[in-house]
């Protein structure tokens, strides 16, 4: 049964009756809305003095009849509806009881939700007068991205609108073939809406492309827009967000990525105004966290984080508000299902928490065992694809996962390591760190990061040949700081030398031997020998110190 949705408050049988009918209807073949039925929604349009809307599928079948107010209507949720390739495979037909013709609303409403036609049916005295249809076309012509048919009366329509929407859509796919996309993954559009300069926030954008790499996520598109500020609701303006959406349809999209944390109010108004998926830079990097996870440990934390950053967005619709519950104490208004569900992600929340205390407390317990055995520990630390994990494994000889992606290895990983001069330590790897590391991330992996606390020695790894190195290095160093561990003793590796070219490889190493950076290339294992003598000649200071200072105490 067709669904009637909208505002319909006040309605009387009769005319509920009315609406149910007209929604039961079948459009003629190859018509936007045949005459009759134009004739029955105009006349029920007046009658009521609100919008009406029609949804209707190719099939002439009516998937939705909407119910306005004199000035608009309002589109319900689409998901599951329309079975078109680039475009949707439903058309809209509605009423205007006030100014003719397409506004810019309803180019917004034809290009967000991807709709095959617009139309706008303007009445005189109850009955249809012109209609009015827009659609969408696959290269700007004009400057606009869509353009409008010649008005006509409902009854002296020409040509079949099914073969101008097969026409659009074979057009559409000759601009952008889908064959031209891995069918099996998602396609985005990255969007950033900043108030930082230009260079950084190309900076940052160009990062969220490597997370979307390392996410498996192809990119179709990039969109940066710079403003003094933010949209409350947008972020960007609604022409930009048009625009947007304009190229989601071309370039066959299915996903928007922001560089931005979206707020849970502008994560709602965006998709509002989308059926395509939106997710922003935090929910990106939680996804290939997950992803990465292997350790109980590593997925506890995840999830704790995924659903500390999930709660304040739920916003599942909830159509039985007031659901009874029996019983003495009891009656009245029972849990929404937002409550529900909100009460048991708390409570998950609080069953992962201790979870996540007893496996610290393991950890802690290891700790105590290393420490008895007063072994050396020397932690990895740097920016994400620094290549942490290849040094570990050119050091150690192991065969940790190490990829050219972004959070290629998550857990935590620990090896042994011994010295030329017959000196034994055990070298950690940590989770990578990144500009904007979400707040609730950084917390969920405390356990994992107090193994940094425990460290003798930290080696800060820099990829040299990035370009953004010094403000990756930065971004380091102050989370060591805000974690309190600033006061370790460390030293910077300047790694991937072998990328650079000669002139800047020599200039690197000048300046690194000023600030007593070391240069290597974490794949030779004979440019780390000067890294090897200058940590083992601090872990033996430092332990001569300890020494000292306990035989003091003794006295």
């Amino acid at each position: 049964m067709t669904s009637i949705s909208g505002n319909t408050t006040g309605l009387k049988p009769a005319q509920q009756r009315a609406l149910e009918r007209l929604a039961e209807r079948r459009i003629a073949q190859g018509d936007i809305i045949d005459r009759e039925t134009a004739r029955q929604l105009a006349a029920l349009s007046f009658a009521l003095n609100r919008q009406l809307g029609l949804l209707i599928h190719r099939s002439g079948q009516i998937a939705c009849l909407m119910v306005g107010d004199f000035g608009r209507i309002t589109f319900p949720a689409l998901a599951g509806l329309g079975s078109g390739k680039r475009l949707r495979g439903l058309r809209c037909v509605r009423t205007t009881l006030g100014q003719t013709g397409i506004t810019d609303e309803d180019v917004m409403d034809l290009a967000c939700l991807r709709l095959d036609l617009f139309s706008v049916l303007s009445l005189r005295d109850g009955l249809p007068d012109r209609l009015f249809t827009a659609h969408l076309i696959p290269q700007n012509r004009a400057g606009r991205d869509w353009a409008e048919l010649p008005p006509v009366h409902p009854a002296n329509q020409s040509g079949s609108c099914l073969a101008l929407i097969e026409a659009l859509e074979d057009e559409f796919a000759r601009t952008t073939p889908l064959a031209a996309v891995d069918a099996g993954k998602d396609r985005a559009i990255l969007v950033s809406v900043s108030t930082a300069p230009r260079q950084e926030a190309e900076a940052s954008l160009n990062e969220l492309a490597e997370l979307a790499r390392s996410a498996g996520v192809v990119v179709l598109d990039r969109v940066l827009q710079r403003r003094r500020q933010l949209h409350p609701r947008f972020l960007m303006g609604q022409g930009k967000l048009l625009e947007i959406m304009l190229a989601s349809v071309r370039l066959a999209a299915n996903l928007l990525i922001f560089d931005q944390e979206l707020t849970p109010s502008q994560m709602r108004s965006i998709t509002d105004h989308s059926d395509l998926r939106v997710i922003d830079r935090t929910q990106l990097i939680l996804d290939i966290f997950a992803r990465r996870a292997r350790s109980r440990e590593g997925k506890l934390q995840i999830e704790m984080a995924q659903l500390k950053y999930m709660l304040p967005r739920l916003g599942t619709r909830d159509d039985a508000l007031s659901r009874l519950t029996g019983g003495i104490g009891a009656r009245g208004p029972g849990e929404t299902r937002l409550e529900i569900d909100k009460r048991r992600i708390n409570d998950r929340i609080a069953r992962l928490a201790r979870e996540l205390k007893n496996v610290g407390q393991e950890r802690y317990r290891r700790r105590g065992r290393r420490r008895k055995r007063e072994v050396p520990v020397i932690s990895l630390v740097g920016y994400t694809n620094a290549g942490k994990s290849t040094l570990l494994n050119t050091l150690t000889h192991s065969d940790i996962l190490a990829e050219d992606l972004l959070f290629a290895t998550l857990d935590p990983s620990s090896r042994r390591l011994r010295f030329p001069e017959d000196m034994e330590v055990i070298i950690t790897d940590t989770v990578g760190f990144i500009r904007n590391l979400p707040a609730e991330l950084l917390k969920a992996f405390a356990s994992t990061l107090e193994e940094l606390r425990e460290a003798d020695l930290i080696l800060h790894v820099i990829d040299r040949a990035n370009p953004e190195w010094r403000q990756q290095a930065e971004v380091v160093a102050d989370l060591l700081t805000r974690l309190e561990l600033d006061s370790i003793p460390s030293i910077r590796v300047l790694n991937k030398m072998d990328l650079l070219g000669e002139a800047e490889k020599e200039k690197a190493l000048q300046e690194g031997a000023l600030h007593g950076d070391i240069g290597i290339s974490a794949m030779d294992s004979a440019s780390l020998r000067p890294l090897l003598g200058r940590a083992e000649k601090l872990l033996r200071s430092q332990s001569d110190r300890q020494f000292f200072a306990s035989a003091q105490v003794l006295k």
